[in-house]
């Protein structure tokens, strides 16, 4: 999976990784070349008192050791680049597919996990690509060419590889065999200490109202507690695994020095040789030892690089039609034609045989017990969802078919629970609208019946509003989304309990503003008070899913059992009259 992702999205940066590799063999050779060079001054300047052939051999030394800079330097550079890019690529990649994703896919993951997989797991891959461009890809060619020029300096001496190598490698694999599921605890946790976390800060107010604080706190604690001690099994492993690794490194050099001294008391070998052979074989198992650290991060960003295309290979619910249609008339009439529609995995459908129809200039309104499908319902129009069978269409064109842009410009949704972004009180306004003017944004609060506490705010229209519009009251917010779409001007106003938070004067008020603003345009409003509802041209009475009933406030009263019970809990039967 994770050779998968990491070919797929280093494709287009093929140059930037040739020139990563090329100045890093030239590097590495000019490494390799030093304790070569080393020996040399050694044995030919040194031991001879040659003062002509140690200034000779040193000044190349410098030279090499110049490249070496020069080319490191290069390498790290474009590495850098290289593996930057690729976390902005996956980290634009998994963005752009969940703004793709419907409501069930961001439920089916949760949005604490995918904020973790946007930004820790793309860094623990992309971590991994940096090392690998600026460390790891010399591994191979230092391990291959120190055998080599080690094997030249004294073949029997270097015969004490066979034994510290394969040791080495056994003893760092084991460690990185136990490290990988570890790894993959560790993600689940942090997305779990991410969720814990989002609930507290997002539910503070309710926290404090309950006095639940204590129970958080544990909450947390117990949430912190299991990261920290995964975390610390992984530290316990890493704290095993240099040591070990460095323990190794110093036997062999004390067994190069043993035997090397025998050879050269024998006659066998020269010291700059030895120094030679001690120098390879530091590079030798510094080689292996950074592959072997390339190992222990691969297990990490294996899992990471699962967990990432696992977002990335979701096909979204909601498709992208292939040839969009635009709609011939903008005339703004909606119309469900027996729809229904069931989750996955559910055994009964949310919404079955659905039908009617809403039109330009009249207000249609959805009605029923909790549970019945009417925000669902709502949702099929937007496509937050899609249909499971059945057609719903705008302006006699199916919404599955429809040109997303034109879909937009079509309808306008007020949700259930309105959500502000962090800007201003214009920025948000102007969400759907950004070239709308201030004598717009001003029209729209007044039919909102929100221009009165804008007005008394310090900053008006750039008071700061702050992420999910916390600074402002629930009334207030309902008012600053429903002025938001009527901004956006929308030929279809889908309001899903939109006045739940509004008293009854505002809401009288609001609702009469809005007959008067948005007379041509078709409104389809969600309710559970009667009275936001009675004046409608068109009530449909929803039960389980099903349409039970049509009409108008007095023809349900008498031909509607379902609508006149929901009616007669919240009015006399004087008032209802």
């Amino acid at each position: 999976m994770l050779l998968r992702l990491l070919r797929a999205q280093l494709r287009p940066y093929g140059k930037e990784i040739t020139l990563v590799v090329l100045f890093q063999f030239v590097q590495t050779l000019a490494t390799l070349y030093l304790p070569t060079l080393n020996a040399d001054i050694i044995d030919d300047g040194v031991v001879k008192g040659d003062t002509a052939t140690i200034m000779r051999i040193g000044l190349v030394m410098l030279g090499v050791t110049l490249v070496q800079i020069i080319c490191s330097t290069v390498a790290v550079y474009y590495g850098a680049r290289t593996s930057m890019a690729l976390g902005r690529d996956l980290r634009a990649a998994i963005f752009h597919r969940v703004q793709d994703f419907s409501v069930q896919e961001v439920n089916r993951f949760g949005a604490p996990s995918l904020i973790t997989r946007t930004t820790n797991d793309v860094q623990q891959v992309q971590l991994l690509v940096l090392m690998t461009f600026t460390m790891v890809v010399t591994a191979p060619i230092m391990g291959v060419g120190g055998i080599v020029l080690a094997l030249r300096q004294d073949v029997a001496l270097s015969s004490l590889l066979l034994v510290a190598l394969p040791v080495m490698i056994a003893l760092v694999s084991v460690i990185v065999v136990r490290m990988r599921p570890l790894f993959r605890t560790m993600q689940v946790r942090i997305d779990r200490i991410n969720q814990v976390l989002r609930e507290q800060i997002t539910g503070i107010r309710v926290i404090r109202a309950f006095v639940r604080d204590r129970h958080e706190q544990e909450r947390f604690a117990v949430a912190n507690d299991e990261l920290t001690d995964v975390s610390l099994r992984v530290g316990r492993l890493m704290a095993i695994m240099f040591p070990s690794v460095m323990l190794v490194v110093n036997l062999s050099s004390v067994a190069v020095v043993w035997f090397g001294a025998d050879r050269i008391a024998g006659g066998d070998m020269q010291v700059g040789a030895l120094t030679a052979v001690i120098s390879y074989l530091m590079q030798i198992l510094m080689s292996v030892m950074m592959a072997m650290f390339m190992f222990m991060m691969i297990p990490r960003a294996e899992v990471c690089a699962e967990r990432i295309e696992e977002v990335l290979g979701t096909e979204p619910g909601v498709h992208r039609p292939e040839r969009p249609v635009a709609p011939l008339h903008h005339l703004g009439e909606l119309e469900l034609r027996d729809v229904d529609f069931r989750y996955p995995g559910a055994e009964e459908p949310v919404l079955c045989g659905v039908g009617f129809t809403a039109r330009p200039g009249r207000t249609t309104a959805i009605i029923g017990s909790t549970g019945s499908g009417k925000t669902t319902l709502l949702n099929l129009v937007p496509r937050l969802f899609d249909a499971t069978a059945g057609q719903v269409l705008v302006d006699g064109v199916d919404v599955r078919e429809l040109d997303p842009a034109a879909l937009s410009r079509a309808v306008g949704l007020v949700p259930q629970a309105p959500y502000l972004f962090s800007g201003t009180v214009a920025s948000n306004l102007r969400y759907g609208k950004p070239d709308a003017t201030d004598e717009e944004l001003w029209r729209a609060l007044e039919v909102a019946q929100a221009r009165e506490f804008v007005e008394a705010m310090p900053g008006g229209l750039d008071e700061p509003m702050a992420q999910g519009g916390t600074n402002v009251s629930g009334g207030q917010r309902q008012r600053l989304a429903i002025a938001r779409t009527l901004v956006h001007r929308p030929e279809i106003y889908l309001f899903d309990d939109s006045f739940s938070a509004l008293d009854y004067a505002t809401d009288a008020r609001l609702r009469a503003a809005l007959a008067e603003e948005i007379s041509d345009a078709t409104i389809v409003i969600v309710a559970q008070r009667v009275s936001t509802i009675r004046d409608a041209d068109l009530i449909v009475v929803l039960d389980e899913g099903r349409v039970v009933g049509t009409g108008t406030h007095a023809e349900l009263m008498t031909t509607c059992p379902t609508y006149r019970e929901i009616v007669l809990s919240q009015l006399t039967e004087q008032e209802a009259a």
